[in-house]
């Protein structure tokens, strides 16, 4: 299944990192995700965009992971060339991510 199926997202940025949390639409969901949805595996799926390391924070009261990307942004939304590869779109991409 896609995750986009079992959660949603909401995401920041500064400077030059991304933020993204994942939220479980059902709280019954968070321990697949705490569990599948790893810096590594965020990270892996970031590749080429995401130049520094990850981390992860895991707040189960909301039923949600939140991932910091350093180095995600070619050198801050303002500087980059890129055409609004900012939050919404690594959202929209991580989304895609198919977890077992």
């Amino acid at each position: 299944m896609l995750l986009r199926q079992i959660a949603h997202t909401r995401t920041g940025d500064k400077g030059d990192r991304s933020t993204i949390s994942v939220i479980a639409y059902d709280r019954k969901n968070f321990e697949l995700l705490e569990k599948w949805l790893t810096s590594e595996k965020v990270r892996a799926h970031f590749e080429g965009i995401v130049k520094g390391p990850v981390s992860r924070y895991s707040l189960p009261q909301l039923g949600a992971l939140h991932f910091v990307m350093h180095n995600a942004l070619g050198g801050g939304v303002t500087r980059s060339l890129a055409l609004d590869a900012h939050g919404k779109c690594l959202s929209a991409k991580l989304l895609s991510l198919e977890i077992e």
